[in-house]
């Protein structure tokens, strides 16, 4: 890693950040003073949710499924604000969440492209502007759904639900999140999983608000250097992989 450039103040990337837990993770970063990029497929609907939140919010062109919006953003961080020090990859989508015996191999294209491709497109396009900073976070946001401890477990309400695309993507991103943590030195690397929130993403029957959702993510986005990489991690702390 070289020294951090331009700007001393805390530079931070969300990616699907126009609504539920990347906005609201969005607004908590910047309430901490940092200058957060808020990464939107539509720019229009990024300027006016940008409006909304306090502090040094800036809108990014960013879609995570396309290697020409990702470079592209990536070109614009690095000219506005030299260097990054935290990216959120928090875009993703459901999928149609068919039952196994109705899913066929064309639907796992749509949501690994997003839930698992874009994060790695996305990590790789910014880790020059991470080398940069004197402490890089890279924050994966996972699921409950992702992990074979909580999906296995019988007492887990996630145990219940039965599907191959969704969870698999979740679980492809655990290990891309184990590898880059072991691969990037003087990383801290994350998955997180946000809980059953009040999203878009499940049609808002989620029981946890927004704020719950997103207090893994901000956690992990805003450790101390030193503080262990590789972890996977819900509100209440561990989550089994």
């Amino acid at each position: 890693m070289t020294t951090e450039t331009t700007t001393s103040t805390t530079v931070a990337l969300v990616t699907g950040a126009t609504q539920g837990i990347g906005r609201e993770t969005v607004r908590r970063l910047a309430a901490l003073g940092w200058t957060v990029w808020l990464g939107a497929r539509d720019v229009e609907r990024g300027a006016v949710v940008a409006a909304e939140i306090p502090g040094d919010v800036r809108v990014l062109a960013l879609d995570v499924y396309q290697d020409a919006s990702v470079a592209a953003a990536a070109a614009i961080v690095e000219q506005e604000s030299g260097r990054l020090d935290v990216l959120v990859n928090n875009a993703g989508v459901p999928g149609g969440f068919l039952p196994p015996r109705e899913t066929v191999a064309a639907d796992f294209v749509p949501v690994f492209g997003v839930n698992v491709l874009g994060p790695v497109r996305t990590t790789h396009a910014f880790l020059p502007l991470l080398d940069r900073s004197s402490q890089p976070r890279i924050v994966n946001v996972s699921s409950g759904m992702g992990s074979f401890g909580i999906t296995t477990d019988s007492a887990r309400f996630e145990s219940t639900l039965h599907a191959i695309t969704y969870p698999s993507s979740k679980a492809a991103l655990n290990m891309i999140t184990s590898q880059y943590a072991k691969a990037l030195t003087g990383f801290q690397v994350s998955a997180v999983d946000p809980g059953y929130t009040s999203t878009g993403l499940n049609g808002f029957r989620g029981p946890q608000t927004v704020e719950q959702g997103a207090e893994a993510t901000v956690r992990a986005a805003t450790v101390e250097p030193g503080a262990p990489t590789g972890t996977f991690t819900d509100a209440a702390g561990p989550v089994p992989w």
